[in-house]
């Protein structure tokens, strides 16, 4: 009589069946918000035994719940917080040119049908399917972050995919910020495909950007504030404005392209300012537009102080003072600042856009935030509307994380 073998382990099994290690939440963790669509998996979360642990940055594994039961193909990097990222339902996904395509048309598919012209977020990470990978387009031109550790991986695959599928003809890889450092990942600039001589002139709302795609913060613009632009400028007719934190002349230029009177435009970046000046000309508003290179908030106090100093339309749209939750009290002070030091600038009537895009300041905790300082600086306001990023920024709706951007516009009283 045979002796019937005994059953490998579950997770012997699993991998046997796909071929990849297998990866396991612990038996407290909650395996249903993972089963609802939330792409995260937390380092305390998992078991990180041996075997785990060995798991190179940006492995991919198939993730079982604490029962041992397939959840999905996932990518480890044992290097960070989100210690696993889910990328596909299917745990025998293969992760190649064609997987790549088929993620790249779909995103692409959205974004021809929100805008005429090929200038937009063609990626936006986890809402389209590509956890920690961001593409910016500029045309031709396209900017890519890869965030994540597997991102990084795959990325030639990513590349050819991205060609095959747009027609670019020059890529360049944005490897800075935050992200890449709480990855493990080292920082770096370069250009992977094609040539790029100087700023691409990107057409937005009625004005001409200039993005730095290759020494510029970030990608080289924030595609992200395009519907804010446009509402803060259906305000400006006439209008003395003042763009805070103005970057490449974002609010401003939307607001001289509408027919602002005026647009004084103040950074902390010449070079930024350099290349919204060019935008000015290239638009045809160089006779409206003047900027201030400074501190912001030593400029609005010297502002202040000058009795003449009033505007009919202020925007500030500073960095994120609260990228983390650590840094959120602090965060939360900075935005009640800038609040205060603006209100008084606004002349009677006038209006106020008050912007955060920290992940950390929930939009309610932002507008007490606001009020309060528009109440600190002397002045009573009506909340007018609120601002989001753009639809090319789609927000994975178990992702609270992913709807960053809030744009607050006030009207003044008196």
């Amino acid at each position: 009589m045979t002796t019937p073998l005994p059953h490998p382990p579950a997770d012997d099994a699993t991998e046997a069946a796909h071929g990849r290690p297998v990866v396991r939440l612990k038996p407290k963790a909650e395996a249903r918000a993972i089963r609802h669509g939330f792409p995260w998996v937390y380092a305390d979360e998992l078991v990180t035994d041996r075997r785990t642990q060995g798991l190179p940055p940006g492995a991919l594994a198939v993730l079982e719940d604490g029962d041992r039961r397939p959840l999905g193909l996932v990518t480890v990097n044992t290097k960070s917080k989100i210690i696993a990222r889910m990328l596909d339902r299917d745990m025998g996904a293969q992760i190649d040119a064609a997987w790549f395509v088929t993620r790249i048309e779909r995103a692409l598919s959205l974004r021809k049908r929100l805008y005429s012209q090929p200038f937009y977020r063609l990626v936006h990470a986890e809402a389209d399917g590509l956890p920690g990978i961001v593409i910016d387009r500029f045309g031709e031109t396209a900017v890519i972050q890869p965030n994540a550790a597997w991102a990084e991986a795959h990325l030639d695959v990513l590349v050819a995919a991205l060609i095959a599928v747009t027609g670019v003809t020059r890529i360049i890889k944005n490897a800075t910020g935050r992200s890449r450092g709480l990855e493990g990942l080292n920082e770096e600039t370069l250009l992977v495909a094609g040539d790029v001589t100087g700023p691409v002139a990107v057409p937005m709302n009625g004005a001409v950007y200039m993005a730095d795609v290759l020494g510029g913060q970030k990608t080289g613009l924030f595609f992200d504030q395009r519907p804010n632009h446009a509402f803060a400028a259906s305000l400006a007719k006439g209008a003395r404005v003042l763009d805070v934190f103005a970057h490449v002349g974002g609010f401003g230029l939307a607001a001289l392209a509408n027919g602002a009177a005026s647009a004084l435009a103040v950074d902390a970046s010449a070079a930024a300012l350099a290349l919204a000046t060019t935008g000015a000309e290239a638009s045809g508003f160089a006779d409206r537009f003047v900027t201030r290179q400074g501190d912001a908030f030593d400029i609005l106090e010297r502002l202040g102080e000058d009795s003449t100093g009033q505007f009919d339309l202020v925007i500030c749209d500073p960095p994120a003072f609260a990228p983390a939750k650590p840094a959120l009290e602090a965060g939360l002070r900075a935005y009640e600042r800038v609040a205060r030091l603006a209100a008084p600038l606004v002349a009677p009537g006038g209006y106020l856009v008050l912007c955060s895009c920290s992940h950390a300041v929930d939009l309610s905790a932002f507008r007490n935030a606001c009020g309060r300082g528009i109440g600190r600086g002397g002045r009573r306001a009506q909340l007018l509307h609120t601002g989001f990023a753009g639809p090319d920024h789609p927000m994975l709706p178990q992702l609270a994380e992913s709807a960053y951007l809030k744009a607050l516009f006030f009207r003044l009283d008196g």
